[in-house]
């Protein structure tokens, strides 16, 4: 018999949804870029872009154990269709009150909640469908493709928007941004996710609401190699989050506020995500996925965000920033289809938004701290005559924008380390090892 159009299976599936994807990440990286002039353009500081990633991310860390066990409990398809239609609602929001000339930063810091607190059930339901949707044999390729589609949305979307917002305006750019979001979730009508089979990692985590909301900290506590590897990823985030949280005003502040310096850098870093995401698509990641992660880490840390901080001008930011987004989609990826191959598909929902919340525990932070570490204190003790001018001038210079290029060269450092610690302890590096797959002895294992 032949399946009705909204029941479209397997890899078929996954790409018609991927599509939708890119074009819907295209506008909101389009918008994001707008939004960024026009913040930065009425306040000239870091914080209040620093506080929209807070205000975002936050909600998600949070609310993530109880999204999960919503998304086990319920219709991952459906959890992905209200995420995008969330998105949707929230950016027409924010084109009506740009529209009635009554948008102000407060605004964005409101809709960042609310945008974040859907978004919290997209990537787990993302995440978990594939697992349903494809063979594990595809998983780190598909994975791959959805960090391409988030990279290749970014090439464009800066030179695009700077091109668009003169003859569209900021509203144009949102408009079009309201527009993709809709066609994704008409993609997801067309596709077929199936429910999982209940797994006996699935019957131990059942019970009450709570019981079940707390189950995902319990299955990753009792596998000591998935928490070792989410605490690189916790220590990984912070260091990476803290300096990318200010990467704009370093570039607008080294620039005088030169959007297609900014841009171009940014296209850059997409063009080295796309080119990351490509050869995880293609390649499908070593034999031994974790080598892709800590790997990741250490090339992104020492020859990524090290070298963005140590850079003065365009040619060196563009080179930096292409190995940072280079090595994303393949750590990412890579670490994905790790989980996607131990976790059984029924408890991947709380597992995964718990896994989110450990890796992500320490990005509020660092968000919050982000802008008034760049404003209030490096950027001041960076500036001539400053504290640190003397030690560290040398090597960043002393202008606009210093101060958080320091934080970039020390954090990278950091970063790095983060990858290299995973290879000193065999609990992490050894993990595909040690845990067997969940499909390893039957459906209900």
């Amino acid at each position: 018999m032949q399946r009705s159009i909204n029941q479209i299976p397997g890899m078929r599936g996954f790409t018609i949804v991927w599509v939708g994807q890119i074009v819907s990440l295209l506008g909101t990286a389009m918008s994001n870029f707008a939004l960024t002039l026009w913040v930065y353009e009425i306040t000239g500081k870091a914080t209040p872009l620093a506080l929209v990633g807070f205000f975002f991310v936050t909600p998600m860390v949070v609310l993530g154990p109880f999204v999960g066990t919503l998304i086990d409990r319920g219709n991952r398809k459906l959890m992905m269709m209200l995420s995008d239609l969330a998105a949707a609602l929230t950016m027409l929001t924010v084109l009506i009150l740009f529209l009635s000339d009554a948008l102000e930063i407060w605004h964005l810091y409101v809709t960042a909640v609310m945008t974040g607190i859907f978004q919290g059930f997209q990537w787990p339901a993302y995440s978990a469908a594939i697992s349903l949707m494809l063979p594990k044999e595809q998983y780190a390729r598909a994975n791959g493709m959805l960090e391409l589609a988030g990279n290749a949305s970014l090439v464009i979307a800066p030179l695009l928007a700077g091109a668009l917002i003169a003859p569209l305006g900021v509203a144009g750019i949102l408009t079009i941004d309201l527009c993709s979001a809709v066609f994704a979730i008409i993609t997801l009508l067309l596709v077929h996710v199936p429910q999982p089979e209940k797994s006996a990692a699935g019957q131990e985590g059942e019970g009450n609401f709570f019981q079940e909301a707390i189950y995902g900290f319990r299955y990753i506590f009792a596998h000591p190699s998935l928490l070792g590897l989410q605490l690189i990823f916790l220590a990984g985030n912070f260091f990476n989050g803290l300096a990318f949280s200010v990467f704009a005003p370093m570039i607008l502040g080294r620039t005088n506020n030169n959007e297609i310096i900014f841009g171009s850098v940014q296209s850059a870093g997409a063009i080295g995500g796309v080119l990351g995401g490509l050869a995880m698509s293609a390649w499908g990641g070593s034999k031994r996925q974790i080598h892709g992660v800590l790997l990741g880490w250490i090339f992104a840390g020492f020859f990524g965000q090290m070298v963005v901080g140590l850079g003065r001008s365009m040619p060196v930011w563009v080179i930096g920033i292409f190995v940072v987004s280079f090595f994303a989609p393949v750590l990412n990826a890579s670490n994905q289809a790790i989980w996607q191959a131990k976790v059984p598909p029924d408890i991947q929902g709380r597992v995964f938004s718990t896994r989110r919340l450990i890796a992500w525990f320490a990005l509020p932070l660092s968000r919050l701290l982000a802008g008034p570490l760049a404003d209030n204190v490096l950027e001041p003790a960076m500036s001539a005559g400053g504290t640190l001018a003397p030690i560290f001038g040398w090597l960043v210079g002393t202008t606009t924008g210093s101060g958080i290029s320091l934080m970039f060269v020390f954090t990278g450092i950091l970063l790095g380390l983060s990858g290299l610690t995973g290879y000193l302890i065999p609990v992490i590096w050894r993990v595909e090892e040690l845990l067997p797959d969940h499909d390893s002895a039957g459906p209900n294992a």
